[in-house]
Order: C-alpha cells, then structure tokens, then sequence
C-alpha cells in the first residue's frame, strides 16, 4: 500500500508540472495574432519587449498582469486587451520565455 501511495504521489507531481512556454503555447492562447517573434504587428516583437525590459526587476510580475488584464499607452496608442483564456501560471510562462528572447 505504501508503494501504491508514493508512487501516486509521483505521477502526481510530475503531471502537474508548472506551464512551460513557448510558440506554441503563445498561439494556443492567440497572442501571435498581435505579437510576433521578432516583427512588430499589432504590438511589439516579442525580442522588443525583451530588450524594453531586460534587467528590470519588476519586469516579470508587471508583464504578467498585463497579458491577462490588458494594458495600453506603453507602445503607442492601441491598447492591449486582457485576455481571461491566460491563467496566472501560464502568463507568468509566457513572461519568462518572452524575457529570455
């Protein structure tokens, strides 16, 4: 019984890994329809953004918020809009793959 315990214990751990993004993940949630790699659309590349706020501390917590509420005035006049399909995890995943561009 214990054997059975600790093993669902690690299967249960190990599918409940942390969100990881990457491209893929930014098109499942439509943020490519706005935001490229490395050409700016409707918003920023994604490699501006990176350069806009390399270093900054708050940098990560900020952009997060911004991917799932919105934002706007930042890089000129046509506002972000929030996006509710974002959970808080994968917004903070798709913060870090962004920054490490």
């Amino acid at each position: 019984m214990k054997v059975f315990v600790a093993t669902a214990a690690v299967i249960g751990l190990l599918t409940a890994a942390p969100a990881f993004a990457d491209a893929d993940l930014a098109k499942k949630k439509n943020c490519m329809a706005c935001h490229q790699l490395d050409k700016k659309v409707v918003g920023p590349s994604y490699k501006d953004v990176a350069e806009k706020y390399r270093g900054q501390a708050d940098a990560p917590a900020m952009l997060a918020e911004k991917v799932v509420k919105g934002g706007k005035g930042v890089w000129g006049p046509v506002a972000m809009p929030p996006n509710p399909t974002v959970t808080a995890e994968e917004a903070k995943a798709l913060v870090s793959w962004i920054l490490a561009m």
